[in-house]
């Protein structure tokens, strides 16, 4: 793939901290136009990474690129725009003056009124920062990380701390800006947001990658599925020995089977209960995280 069309690439990236390797050797290569979700325990060198990609800490060995260059090139040029977890507003700053002012500092800026209508701030324009709700502050966080019109736009963790309706908008407000092209990268403990929201998902642990995949390939990492039933007031006795099952959950009147192979537990079900509800699902993200991610040793 020509250097043009790969928005950041790491070759044998290593971080240390002192005695630990923070990022351990990562390869990693995002085409340009992706949506691209970064996922891992604390302490698994997610926000290093990142903090590599935008040129805040130097890698100790091996080398990140962005567009082909290097990343403080890439930066000055304007191609990059960051939303950290850490930034605070000025108290007394009106919207629309602090898109203005970042605005100013990129040499190819997207249009005031474009910022704004993305970040849904239109109607916020002339509001200080300081009556802002979290939502509208985090959504004004991200007006400033498009602000220049950025090609990658990385947002660290960008939800935390906002309630179902705001992080309901502030995707919204994301799918408009990457629908236009624009390479996206995030970082997030909310499983299902990387669910929802990611063209692909990256799964490091360890500083190492342990996953790199579609979601759906990510979920298939995790071997097994679910079947679930109705009891009909029969109780579960007898569930954990049917063929295949491995763990037995009881919610109510309903359990699910955790079975390594689903077909011949649906098969003893049918000659000892019948089919009343029945579900059969795959591994969700969550079952597929945690198996990716309990030992920190190995790579995946």
């Amino acid at each position: 793939m020509p250097d043009t069309m790969i928005a950041a690439a790491f070759h044998g990236v290593v971080k240390r901290f002192g005695d630990v390797r923070a990022v351990d050797g990562l390869d990693l290569t995002i085409p340009a136009g992706q949506t691209v979700a970064l996922l891992g325990p604390n302490g698994a060198g997610k926000s290093t990474t990142i903090n590599m990609l935008l040129g805040l800490f130097p890698p100790d060995d091996g080398t990140v690129t962005l567009y082909g260059t290097g990343v403080a090139e890439a930066v000055r040029a304007g191609r990059v725009g960051a939303m950290l977890q850490e930034a605070k507003l000025p108290a007394h700053a009106r919207v629309g003056e602090l898109v203005d002012f970042v605005r100013a500092i990129y040499p190819d800026p997207l249009p005031r009124a474009d910022v704004l209508a993305t970040a849904r701030l239109t109607d916020l324009a002339g509001r200080p920062a300081d009556r802002l709700s979290g939502g509208q502050a985090q959504r004004v966080r991200f007006a400033l990380a498009l602000a220049g019109g950025p090609d990658l736009l990385v947002l660290d963790e960008p939800t935390a701390a906002l309630d179902v309706e705001a992080r309901r908008e502030f995707w919204s407000a994301m799918h408009a800006y990457a629908g236009r092209g624009h390479t996206v990268l995030f970082s997030t403990h909310y499983l299902e947001e990387a669910d929802d929201n990611a063209d692909r998902i990256v799964v490091i642990g360890g500083g190492r990658l342990r996953a790199d995949g579609t979601p759906e390939q990510i979920k298939r990492t995790v071997a097994g599925r679910t079947v679930a039933i109705d009891l009909d007031g029969r109780g579960a006795a007898g569930l954990d020995t049917l063929p295949g099952v491995v763990a037995v959950t009881v919610r109510g009147d309903r359990a699910w089977l955790r079975s390594t192979d689903a077909d011949a537990t649906v098969t003893a079900l049918v000659h000892d209960r019948g089919l009343a509800g029945l579900e059969v699902t795959g591994a969700d993200l969550e079952e597929a995280f945690l198996a990716l991610t309990e030992k920190e040793g190995t790579p995946a």
